[in-house]
């Protein structure tokens, strides 16, 4: 019997913005890892290559393509990261697909944010979209890790 004033442990959950701790990752954990980056990859491709295509072909300002790049590399990335990365089914598609968005819009407004100064200070659209995408990438893992798809 637990002394009256031993209160019950539970185990802990991680925090969704907390860092993860390296030495406490299962090889899973790595190769989680790794197939969000592919994913990651792929649909940073897809944005620059639509932001191109918008910003260049279409006539459209940064912010308009920015937006319809986004739109096309979320779509790539939550069905692959739901079906190939994280493989979890415990919520509904609907409700990973509400979670994972409002992470994404999150990004996306960072991105966009970011987008601005970088062009603001000089440096060229395309560049500027890169670096912006790539800078929002690590916190969308591990909200999306612990909060979009568990």
């Amino acid at each position: 019997m637990a002394p009256p004033d031993a209160s019950p442990v539970t185990p802990q959950r991680p925090r969704v913005l907390g860092l993860p701790d390296p030495r406490r990752a299962r090889p899973e954990d790595w190769a989680q890892l790794v197939r969000f980056c592919v994913v990651g990859f792929s649909g940073y491709v897809i944005n620059l290559v639509v932001f191109a295509v918008l910003l260049e072909v279409a006539g459209a300002h940064r912010i308009g393509a920015a937006i319809g790049a986004f739109c096309v590399a979320w779509t790539s990335n939550f069905l692959l990261n739901k079906y190939w990365t994280f493989r979890r089914h415990g919520l509904s598609t609907l409700q990973q697909g509400a979670r994972n968005l409002a992470v994404s819009l999150l990004g996306l407004a960072l991105n966009l944010a970011l987008l601005e100064l970088l062009v603001m200070a000089g440096m060229p659209e395309l560049p500027a979209q890169a670096i912006a995408v790539a800078a929002v990438t690590p916190v969308s893992f591990l909200i999306n890790r612990r909060w979009s798809f568990r």
